[in-house]
């Protein structure tokens, strides 16, 4: 693990590899360790970047509220403090929305972007007040409670068996800080709707979706995949929300797949 000082706090973060740079974002209430199970796929061809997000597992939390743009911004300083002008990226649900924030700002930096489970959507009064309410709930019941609760809507059912991958994704989200937490979900309340951004989108998209995901199923994803110029869609069979760690392989498989094409690509354009 690393740290740098970055925008007034400490962001921890893995780095390994080498190549061209590949960042991973996490999602909620998750940490960086959650990509563990690409890390052995990936490093030998791509510099892999995996931050802790702001309020998130080693990082340090601001609070009482982190907008999602904010997150963005602290991974475009990162990677200022890394050397890295451009990379691709990959998040997950919560870290889906901050890569099309960190496209928003920085579109000249992103070479591909993965969407994984995650909604470009913006917040209903109905979502916005429930998003307050559960900041609320975590401050004051704590993240234990929250996971016993709720830990089964971020798996298929088939996964729940997987005691590994079930103790992992259990600990990550017991451990998550609750302060944390709860400013992230009053900064997502405030959250912008990214639908008039995707059709401008003009670099390689993947949108890859649990076939069994409970909070952004399928629909959700052929919003983003209809609207992106070009964007390939997976859906992967017997996932739920966390397809990287229900079913690594075929996620795995499907990045590498669409990182092959891309490059492929890259290959047989021809210079003006």
């Amino acid at each position: 693990m690393a740290s740098k000082r970055i925008r007034g706090i400490n962001i921890a973060y893995d780095e390994m590899g080498a190549g061209e740079a590949l960042v991973f974002i996490h999602g909620h209430p998750f940490n960086r360790s959650m990509w563990d199970y690409q890390v052995d796929h990936f490093k030998g061809d791509y510099r892999l970047i995996l931050p802790d997000l702001r309020g998130y597992g080693e990082s340090d939390v601001s609070f009482p509220r982190v907008m999602l743009d904010e997150m963005a911004l602290d991974i475009a300083h990162l990677l200022d403090e890394l050397g890295v002008d451009q990379a691709i990226f990959c998040g997950l649900s919560m870290g889906g929305q901050i890569v099309l924030d960190f496209y928003r700002l920085f579109p000249g930096r992103v070479k591909a972007m993965i969407i994984a489970d995650s909604d470009a959507r913006g917040e209903t009064p109905e979502t916005y007040d429930r998003r307050l309410l559960l900041a609320e709930t975590l401050l004051k019941d704590g993240m234990q409670k929250y996971t016993d609760e709720h830990i089964h809507e971020y798996l298929a059912p088939a996964s729940l068996q997987n005691e590994p991958m079930y103790s992992h994704l259990y600990t990550m989200m017991t451990h998550t800080k609750a302060e944390g937490a709860a400013a992230a979900h009053r900064g997502r309340a405030e959250r912008r709707s990214h639908l008039a951004v995707l059709p401008a989108i003009t670099v390689p998209a993947l949108i890859v979706v649990g076939a069994e995901d409970y909070f952004t199923p399928l629909p959700v994803a052929e919003i983003m995949s209809k609207l992106i110029p070009d964007a390939d869609l997976v859906c992967i069979e017997g996932a739920g929300h966390l397809p990287n760690m229900e079913t690594p392989i075929a996620f795995n498989n499907a990045l590498q797949a669409f990182l092959t094409r891309i490059e492929v690509g890259r290959e047989h354009v021809v210079p003006a």
